[in-house]
């Protein structure tokens, strides 16, 4: 049988200009990503000015932490087996009223710092749940060859909310207090969940719930099936490995870096949102640079180079007592931290066939903040027990060593082959 000129070169994706589909989920996350930056400034504000600890700071995160590790016992099963787009709809509804619920007892009944605990914890198994299905969506709203290009527009879409967001949550937690920029946050979740509701998704082909012969799988045995193509596919399994000390030492510096700049440096809370808004400059020029990187040098020497500036960013940070050093210092560590997630998200929905995203995105997750939790633990407890100095230079040497150590497993190629689908 011969093939039609058709069959022999498909139709050409439509750009993603042209797509409404993406245009929509890519506006409705930015405005979502620009409420979270709020929080991200907020929480830890309102436990700083409510106990003055560091540690109580990195407790919160810690459980933020052990909520994602513990969802993605599930989450990537639940993202293959369920519609991603109603997924997503449902866990912004649940994040809308676990936020809402903060200002709301702020507001009637008084401080309860109590309450930041169960939310933070609830909160960050939706969020989980969320991100794998927004990461296993995005196949299925674009084109496979621009996943790249998709991955870019949504970070620096993200960037930019990141820039946005903390300087108007600084401003507003230093007029109206940190519980209103918390009550932004939630009212974000409500408008994503009226853009999700706009757009389509294409189903996934070769989804389901049951083994080959038919019959249903546990939900374990999902997931040993994602963590198995992980640990099959060499590089797969190495930037799992290499991304697990990352996240043990990366997890709790927003709280030291907050810390930091409030407690060492003295500066008010509109000096941290704005710290942390132009550190997301950083994220924005890697988010629009990392598809022109990734061209000219591939997959590994981007990926490493981007932690290489990371390290030697945290080592400056800690070496130098200046808030114009700790500034640059950030925004670097934002810019290489950007760009090793766009190309490592954009090399994982590449090799992965589409029907076993969800859980190979779960399982690559779940196992790399295995340790997440107790690394913003031992740091945020080392900075109040020796400062900031000593643990971020021993954080910044290390993720150097993280590099080296990459050096030396499959991730150093600058092109990987996609596996059968």
């Amino acid at each position: 049988m011969t093939r039609s000129g058709s069959d022999l070169h498909p139709p050409a994706p439509v750009p993603l200009r042209h797509n409404r589909d993406f245009t929509v989920f890519w506006t409705v996350q930015a405005l979502s990503t620009l409420g979270s930056s709020f929080s991200l400034v907020a929480i830890p504000l309102l436990v700083l000015h409510a106990t003055g600890s560091v540690a109580q700071m990195g407790l919160i995160t810690g459980i933020a932490g052990a909520g994602t590790v513990a969802s993605g016992l599930f989450a990537g099963v639940l993202v293959d087996r369920a519609d991603r787009r109603l997924l997503m709809i449902w866990c912004d509804l649940a994040r809308l009223l676990l936020y809402a619920a903060v200002p709301a007892v702020w507001w009637t009944a008084g401080e309860h710092v109590w309450l930041l605990y169960p939310v933070i914890g609830v909160a960050s198994v939706f969020q989980m749940v969320f991100d794998v299905a927004c990461s296993a969506a995005v196949p299925g709203i674009v084109a496979r060859e621009q996943l790249t290009a998709a991955n870019s527009r949504l970070q620096a879409t993200y960037g930019a909310g990141f820039v946005l967001g903390p300087m108007a949550a600084g401003l507003v937690a230093g007029l109206a207090g940190p519980v209103t920029a918390i009550a932004v946050d939630a009212a974000t979740f409500g408008v994503s969940v009226v853009g999700l509701l706009l757009i389509r998704v294409r189903p996934v082909a070769g989804a389901s719930g049951g083994a080959d012969d038919g019959r249903p799988r546990a939900v374990w045995q999902d997931l040993a099936v994602g963590v198995r193509f992980l640990w099959r596919t060499p590089v797969l399994r190495a930037i799992t490995l290499l991304y697990t000390p990352v996240t043990f030492l990366s997890l709790g510096l927003v709280d030291v870096f907050i810390f930091y700049v409030r407690h060492d440096l003295g500066q008010g809370d509109r000096v941290v949102g704005g710290l942390l808004g132009a550190a997301s400059v950083g994220s924005i020029v890697a988010a629009v640079i990392t598809p022109a990187v990734r061209r000219r040098v591939g997959f590994g020497p981007a990926w490493l180079s981007a932690y290489l500036a990371c390290g030697a960013a945290i080592a400056a940070a800690g070496l130098v007592f200046n808030l114009a050093v700790v500034l640059v210092a950030a925004v670097v560590f934002a810019f290489g931290e950007t760009m090793a997630a766009i190309s490592s998200a954009s090399l994982r929905q590449t090799v992965t066939p589409e029907h076993l995203l969800g859980r190979v995105t779960a399982g690559f997750w779940m196992i790399h903040h295995a340790f997440g939790p107790v690394g913003a633990l031992v740091l945020t407890s080392a900075v109040a027990r020796v400062g900031v100095h000593g643990p971020l230079i021993a954080v910044g040497v290390s993720f150097l060593a993280v590099v080296a150590a990459g050096l030396f497993t499959p991730v150093r190629a600058r092109h990987v082959q996609p596996a059968d689908r």
